[in-house]
């Protein structure tokens, strides 16, 4: 049976987590999906891990078509959402609309835009027309030389007032999931408990409804070093199975994030 958005608000509502992983293609959709992955994200941080580059900035709208399609055609259960590319969305709500069918009708679910108040005339059309969002607060990959680099967000009374007044306006668009990342974990419990629609952290603390991590960091696939919020699951596995499965039980188990991936 497929997972729908009413079912991971069902796990959230008994006080459960769901899991979350990234996932670029279909061999792969079909393992995390067996190991108990609830939901894939077909996100633009393919850019990264198999593009090589350095920012997730030259991903393009076909990129993502493509990866969807693929991760589609392997997963027959999980909830597949997909990340909107730089520049794709932030034109007009009616450009984002456009480009957001396109990647709905490769086989995505929803669609993961980034960004706070200033998206939710975006969130509110698109959602008025059918298509499910996933909001993205706090660490915005896309806006990543504006924000200075990948540095924590809502660190400061100022900021952190802003993030929580984002996810509220977010919801009330019509967002039906919100992203938080790289932000200290108590503010993301506050948000989490400021909202009805399920969080999903990554860097954001074990309070938040669900967890997301980069399929290759989890995996132990990073160059240089370790990011903080990032546990390599494959150490000790004997099978990328194995370790999937870890993650999954450790989040629903609220034993991942741990103190030493929060800030």
């Amino acid at each position: 049976m497929r997972t729908t958005l009413a079912t991971l608000q069902r796990i959230v509502d008994n006080n459960e987590k769901f899991t979350v992983l990234t996932c670029y293609d279909a061999i792969f959709a079909g393992i995390l999906e067996n190991a108990g992955v609830d939901v894939l994200l077909v996100g633009d941080s393919l850019g990264n891990v198999l593009h090589g580059e350095n920012t997730t900035l030259a991903v393009t709208l076909d990129d993502m078509i493509y990866h969807t399609r693929c991760v589609a055609r392997g997963a027959s259960k999980a909830f597949i959402i997909a990340d909107m590319p730089f520049g794709s969305y932030q034109v007009s709500p009616e450009q984002a609309f456009e480009n957001a069918v396109r990647i709905i009708a490769a086989g995505a679910h929803m669609v993961k835009i980034e960004g706070g108040h200033i998206m939710a005339d975006t969130v509110e059309f698109m959602t008025r027309r059918g298509i499910p969002v996933c909001a993205h607060i706090g660490l915005t990959p896309q806006s990543v030389h504006q924000l200075g680099g990948y540095k924590l967000q809502g660190n400061s009374e100022k900021s952190a007032k802003q993030l929580l007044d984002d996810a509220k306006k977010l919801e009330k668009a019509g967002a039906s999931l919100l992203v938080m990342e790289v932000v200290p974990a108590k503010l993301a419990k506050k948000i989490t408990h400021a909202l009805t629609i399920p969080t999903i952290g990554i860097g954001a603390g074990v309070d938040c409804s669900a967890q997301v991590l980069v399929l290759h960091d989890m995996l132990g696939l990073y160059p240089g070093k370790k990011p903080r919020f990032v546990k390599d699951f494959m150490a000790g596995a004997n099978s990328i199975q194995e370790a999937v499965a870890s993650y999954v039980a450790a989040v629903k188990t609220g034993q991942f994030p741990g103190q030493e991936h929060e800030f």
